[in-house]
């Protein structure tokens, strides 16, 4: 019943929802809109607000760009392929390709969401070319949903945050220890609880009849170089792997230090030490360079759609919108239910700014100090907003940008089943949050 549920849910989604891009440009629309009714006395502040806040997130469309393009060019050397399709070729029927994608993907978001987009969308990718079985849609869904578990993972943004010593919010709710965030028994029960239940949820959405198989984009061919300067001293450069395994070991030298004194695993670290594989495994430097430039289209989406996030995000915080959402469910919440409301706020802004950072910034200054006044735990409230955040990246197109570009879909192609996914999570996690914190 499941998958005929999911079937429909899926064509209607593929009727109405528009591209990617598209879904951003209406939801900025939407926040201007609002934050005029918010705020109409200043509309000229909101103006003001986008275009600072449109370039808040080049740093950070950068860091992802460099990201997807490392990791997809690291994936290229022969040795790794072979790693990932050994592991690939363990799916041999839809049901464990959904399993063995969804669980794969799961363990690398709780090592860190940053080498979890690259395995998850690579992964997909050759598990797709070799179960042909395997509806590609939904295949991508389960390599996407496990974004839900980052937060209680080792690179949660928020549970590091209220961990680290001056952080922002210090003098309210004081330093909170990883113990009583993302390692706390509840936390604990939450992410094993929504790793066992969601492959299963995935496989009764598998549909059994209009299965679509994965398509491999046509490769142009490769011209060859001119055989006349083939022993030119050029050409000699650009295929020695001397160079690429010096400048490489550069790299892992300074990555490897960093750990040593202390540094916490991140994008730019993770950036440059898959760039420094990259150069050492490539068998050259032209290698390495054409294996970059077949990887490049992929990331066109986030380079175009991040500043309009960052632009929303600054909209949400200048017009009073955000504050009014918070406040709208701080006024009927208790101590025995602030917890899930807060969940439920988070959620709900998470889908006009995707970013747990920035939600983080905009929100904690508000629901902890109302909380703390409740008597509820500040640590809990740390995690509900980041259980929050973490929900509704289900059907918001940001963070599915990566995974999408590489594997070459539409967010209408995988948004049905995570809408499903989506109710799953909210209910699950709303009972567990509701009893555990």
């Amino acid at each position: 019943m499941l998958a005929r549920i999911a079937d429909r849910v899926s064509r209607v989604v593929q009727r109405y929802i528009p591209d990617a891009f598209v879904i951003a440009v209406l939801l900025t629309l939407f926040t201007f809109i609002v934050g005029f009714l918010t705020n109409p006395s200043k509309p000229i502040s909101l103006f003001k607000s986008f275009g600072d806040g449109f370039w808040v997130y080049l740093t950070f469309t950068m860091q992802m760009v460099l990201l997807l393009l490392t990791g997809m060019v690291l994936a290229a050397v022969p040795t790794v392929k072979k790693g990932l399709e050994s592991i690939a070729g363990l799916a041999s029927t839809p049901k464990k390709a959904y399993v063995l994608t969804f669980v794969v993907t799961a363990l690398a978001y709780y090592i860190n969401w940053g080498l979890a987009v690259v395995v998850g969308a690579i992964l997909v990718r050759e598990v797709g070319k070799r179960n042909q079985n395997a509806h590609f849609p939904l295949l991508v869904a389960a390599a996407y949903s496990p974004t839900v578990l980052y937060t209680a993972g080792l690179s949660s943004s928020i549970g590091l945050t209220v961990a680290t010593r001056d952080h922002f919010l210090v003098d309210v709710m004081g330093v909170i220890p990883t113990s009583e965030t993302i390692f706390n028994p509840s936390t604990l029960i939450i992410f094993a609880v929504l790793f066992i239940t969601m492959p299963i949820f995935i496989c009764f959405m598998a549909p059994k009849t209009n299965i679509k198989p994965y398509v491999e984009k046509e490769v142009p061919e490769k011209k060859e170089d001119n055989i006349e300067h083939a022993d030119s001293p050029a050409l000699k450069l650009e295929r020695t792997p001397i160079l690429g395994i010096v400048t490489g070991a550069v790299g892992l030298v300074y990555v490897v230090n960093e750990f040593i004194i202390g540094r916490d695993l991140d994008l730019n670290i993770i950036n440059i030490m898959f760039l420094s594989l990259g150069l050492i495994l490539h068998r050259s430097l032209g290698q390495f360079g054409n294996a970059f430039k077949e990887a490049a289209s992929s990331t066109s989406p986030i380079i175009l759609q991040f500043p309009f996030y960052a632009g929303i995000i600054a909209v949400l915080t200048s017009s009073g919108l955000g504050q009014a959402i918070i406040d709208g469910m701080i006024s009927v919440a208790n101590k025995e239910t602030f917890d899930v409301f807060t969940y439920w706020t988070a959620g709900l802004v998470n889908i006009l700014a995707p970013s747990g950072g920035g939600q983080w910034a905009l929100q904690g200054p508000l629901q902890v100090p109302a909380g703390m006044e409740l008597g509820v735990d500040p640590a809990t409230i740390a995690m509900a907003v980041g259980w929050g955040n973490a929900w509704t990246n289900l059907i918001q197109p940001f963070w599915a940008l990566p995974i999408l570009s590489i594997v070459g879909l539409h967010i209408r192609h995988i948004m049905g089943y995570c809408f499903l996914l989506a109710i799953w999570v909210g209910v699950v996690t709303t009972i567990l949050l509701f009893f555990l914190y």
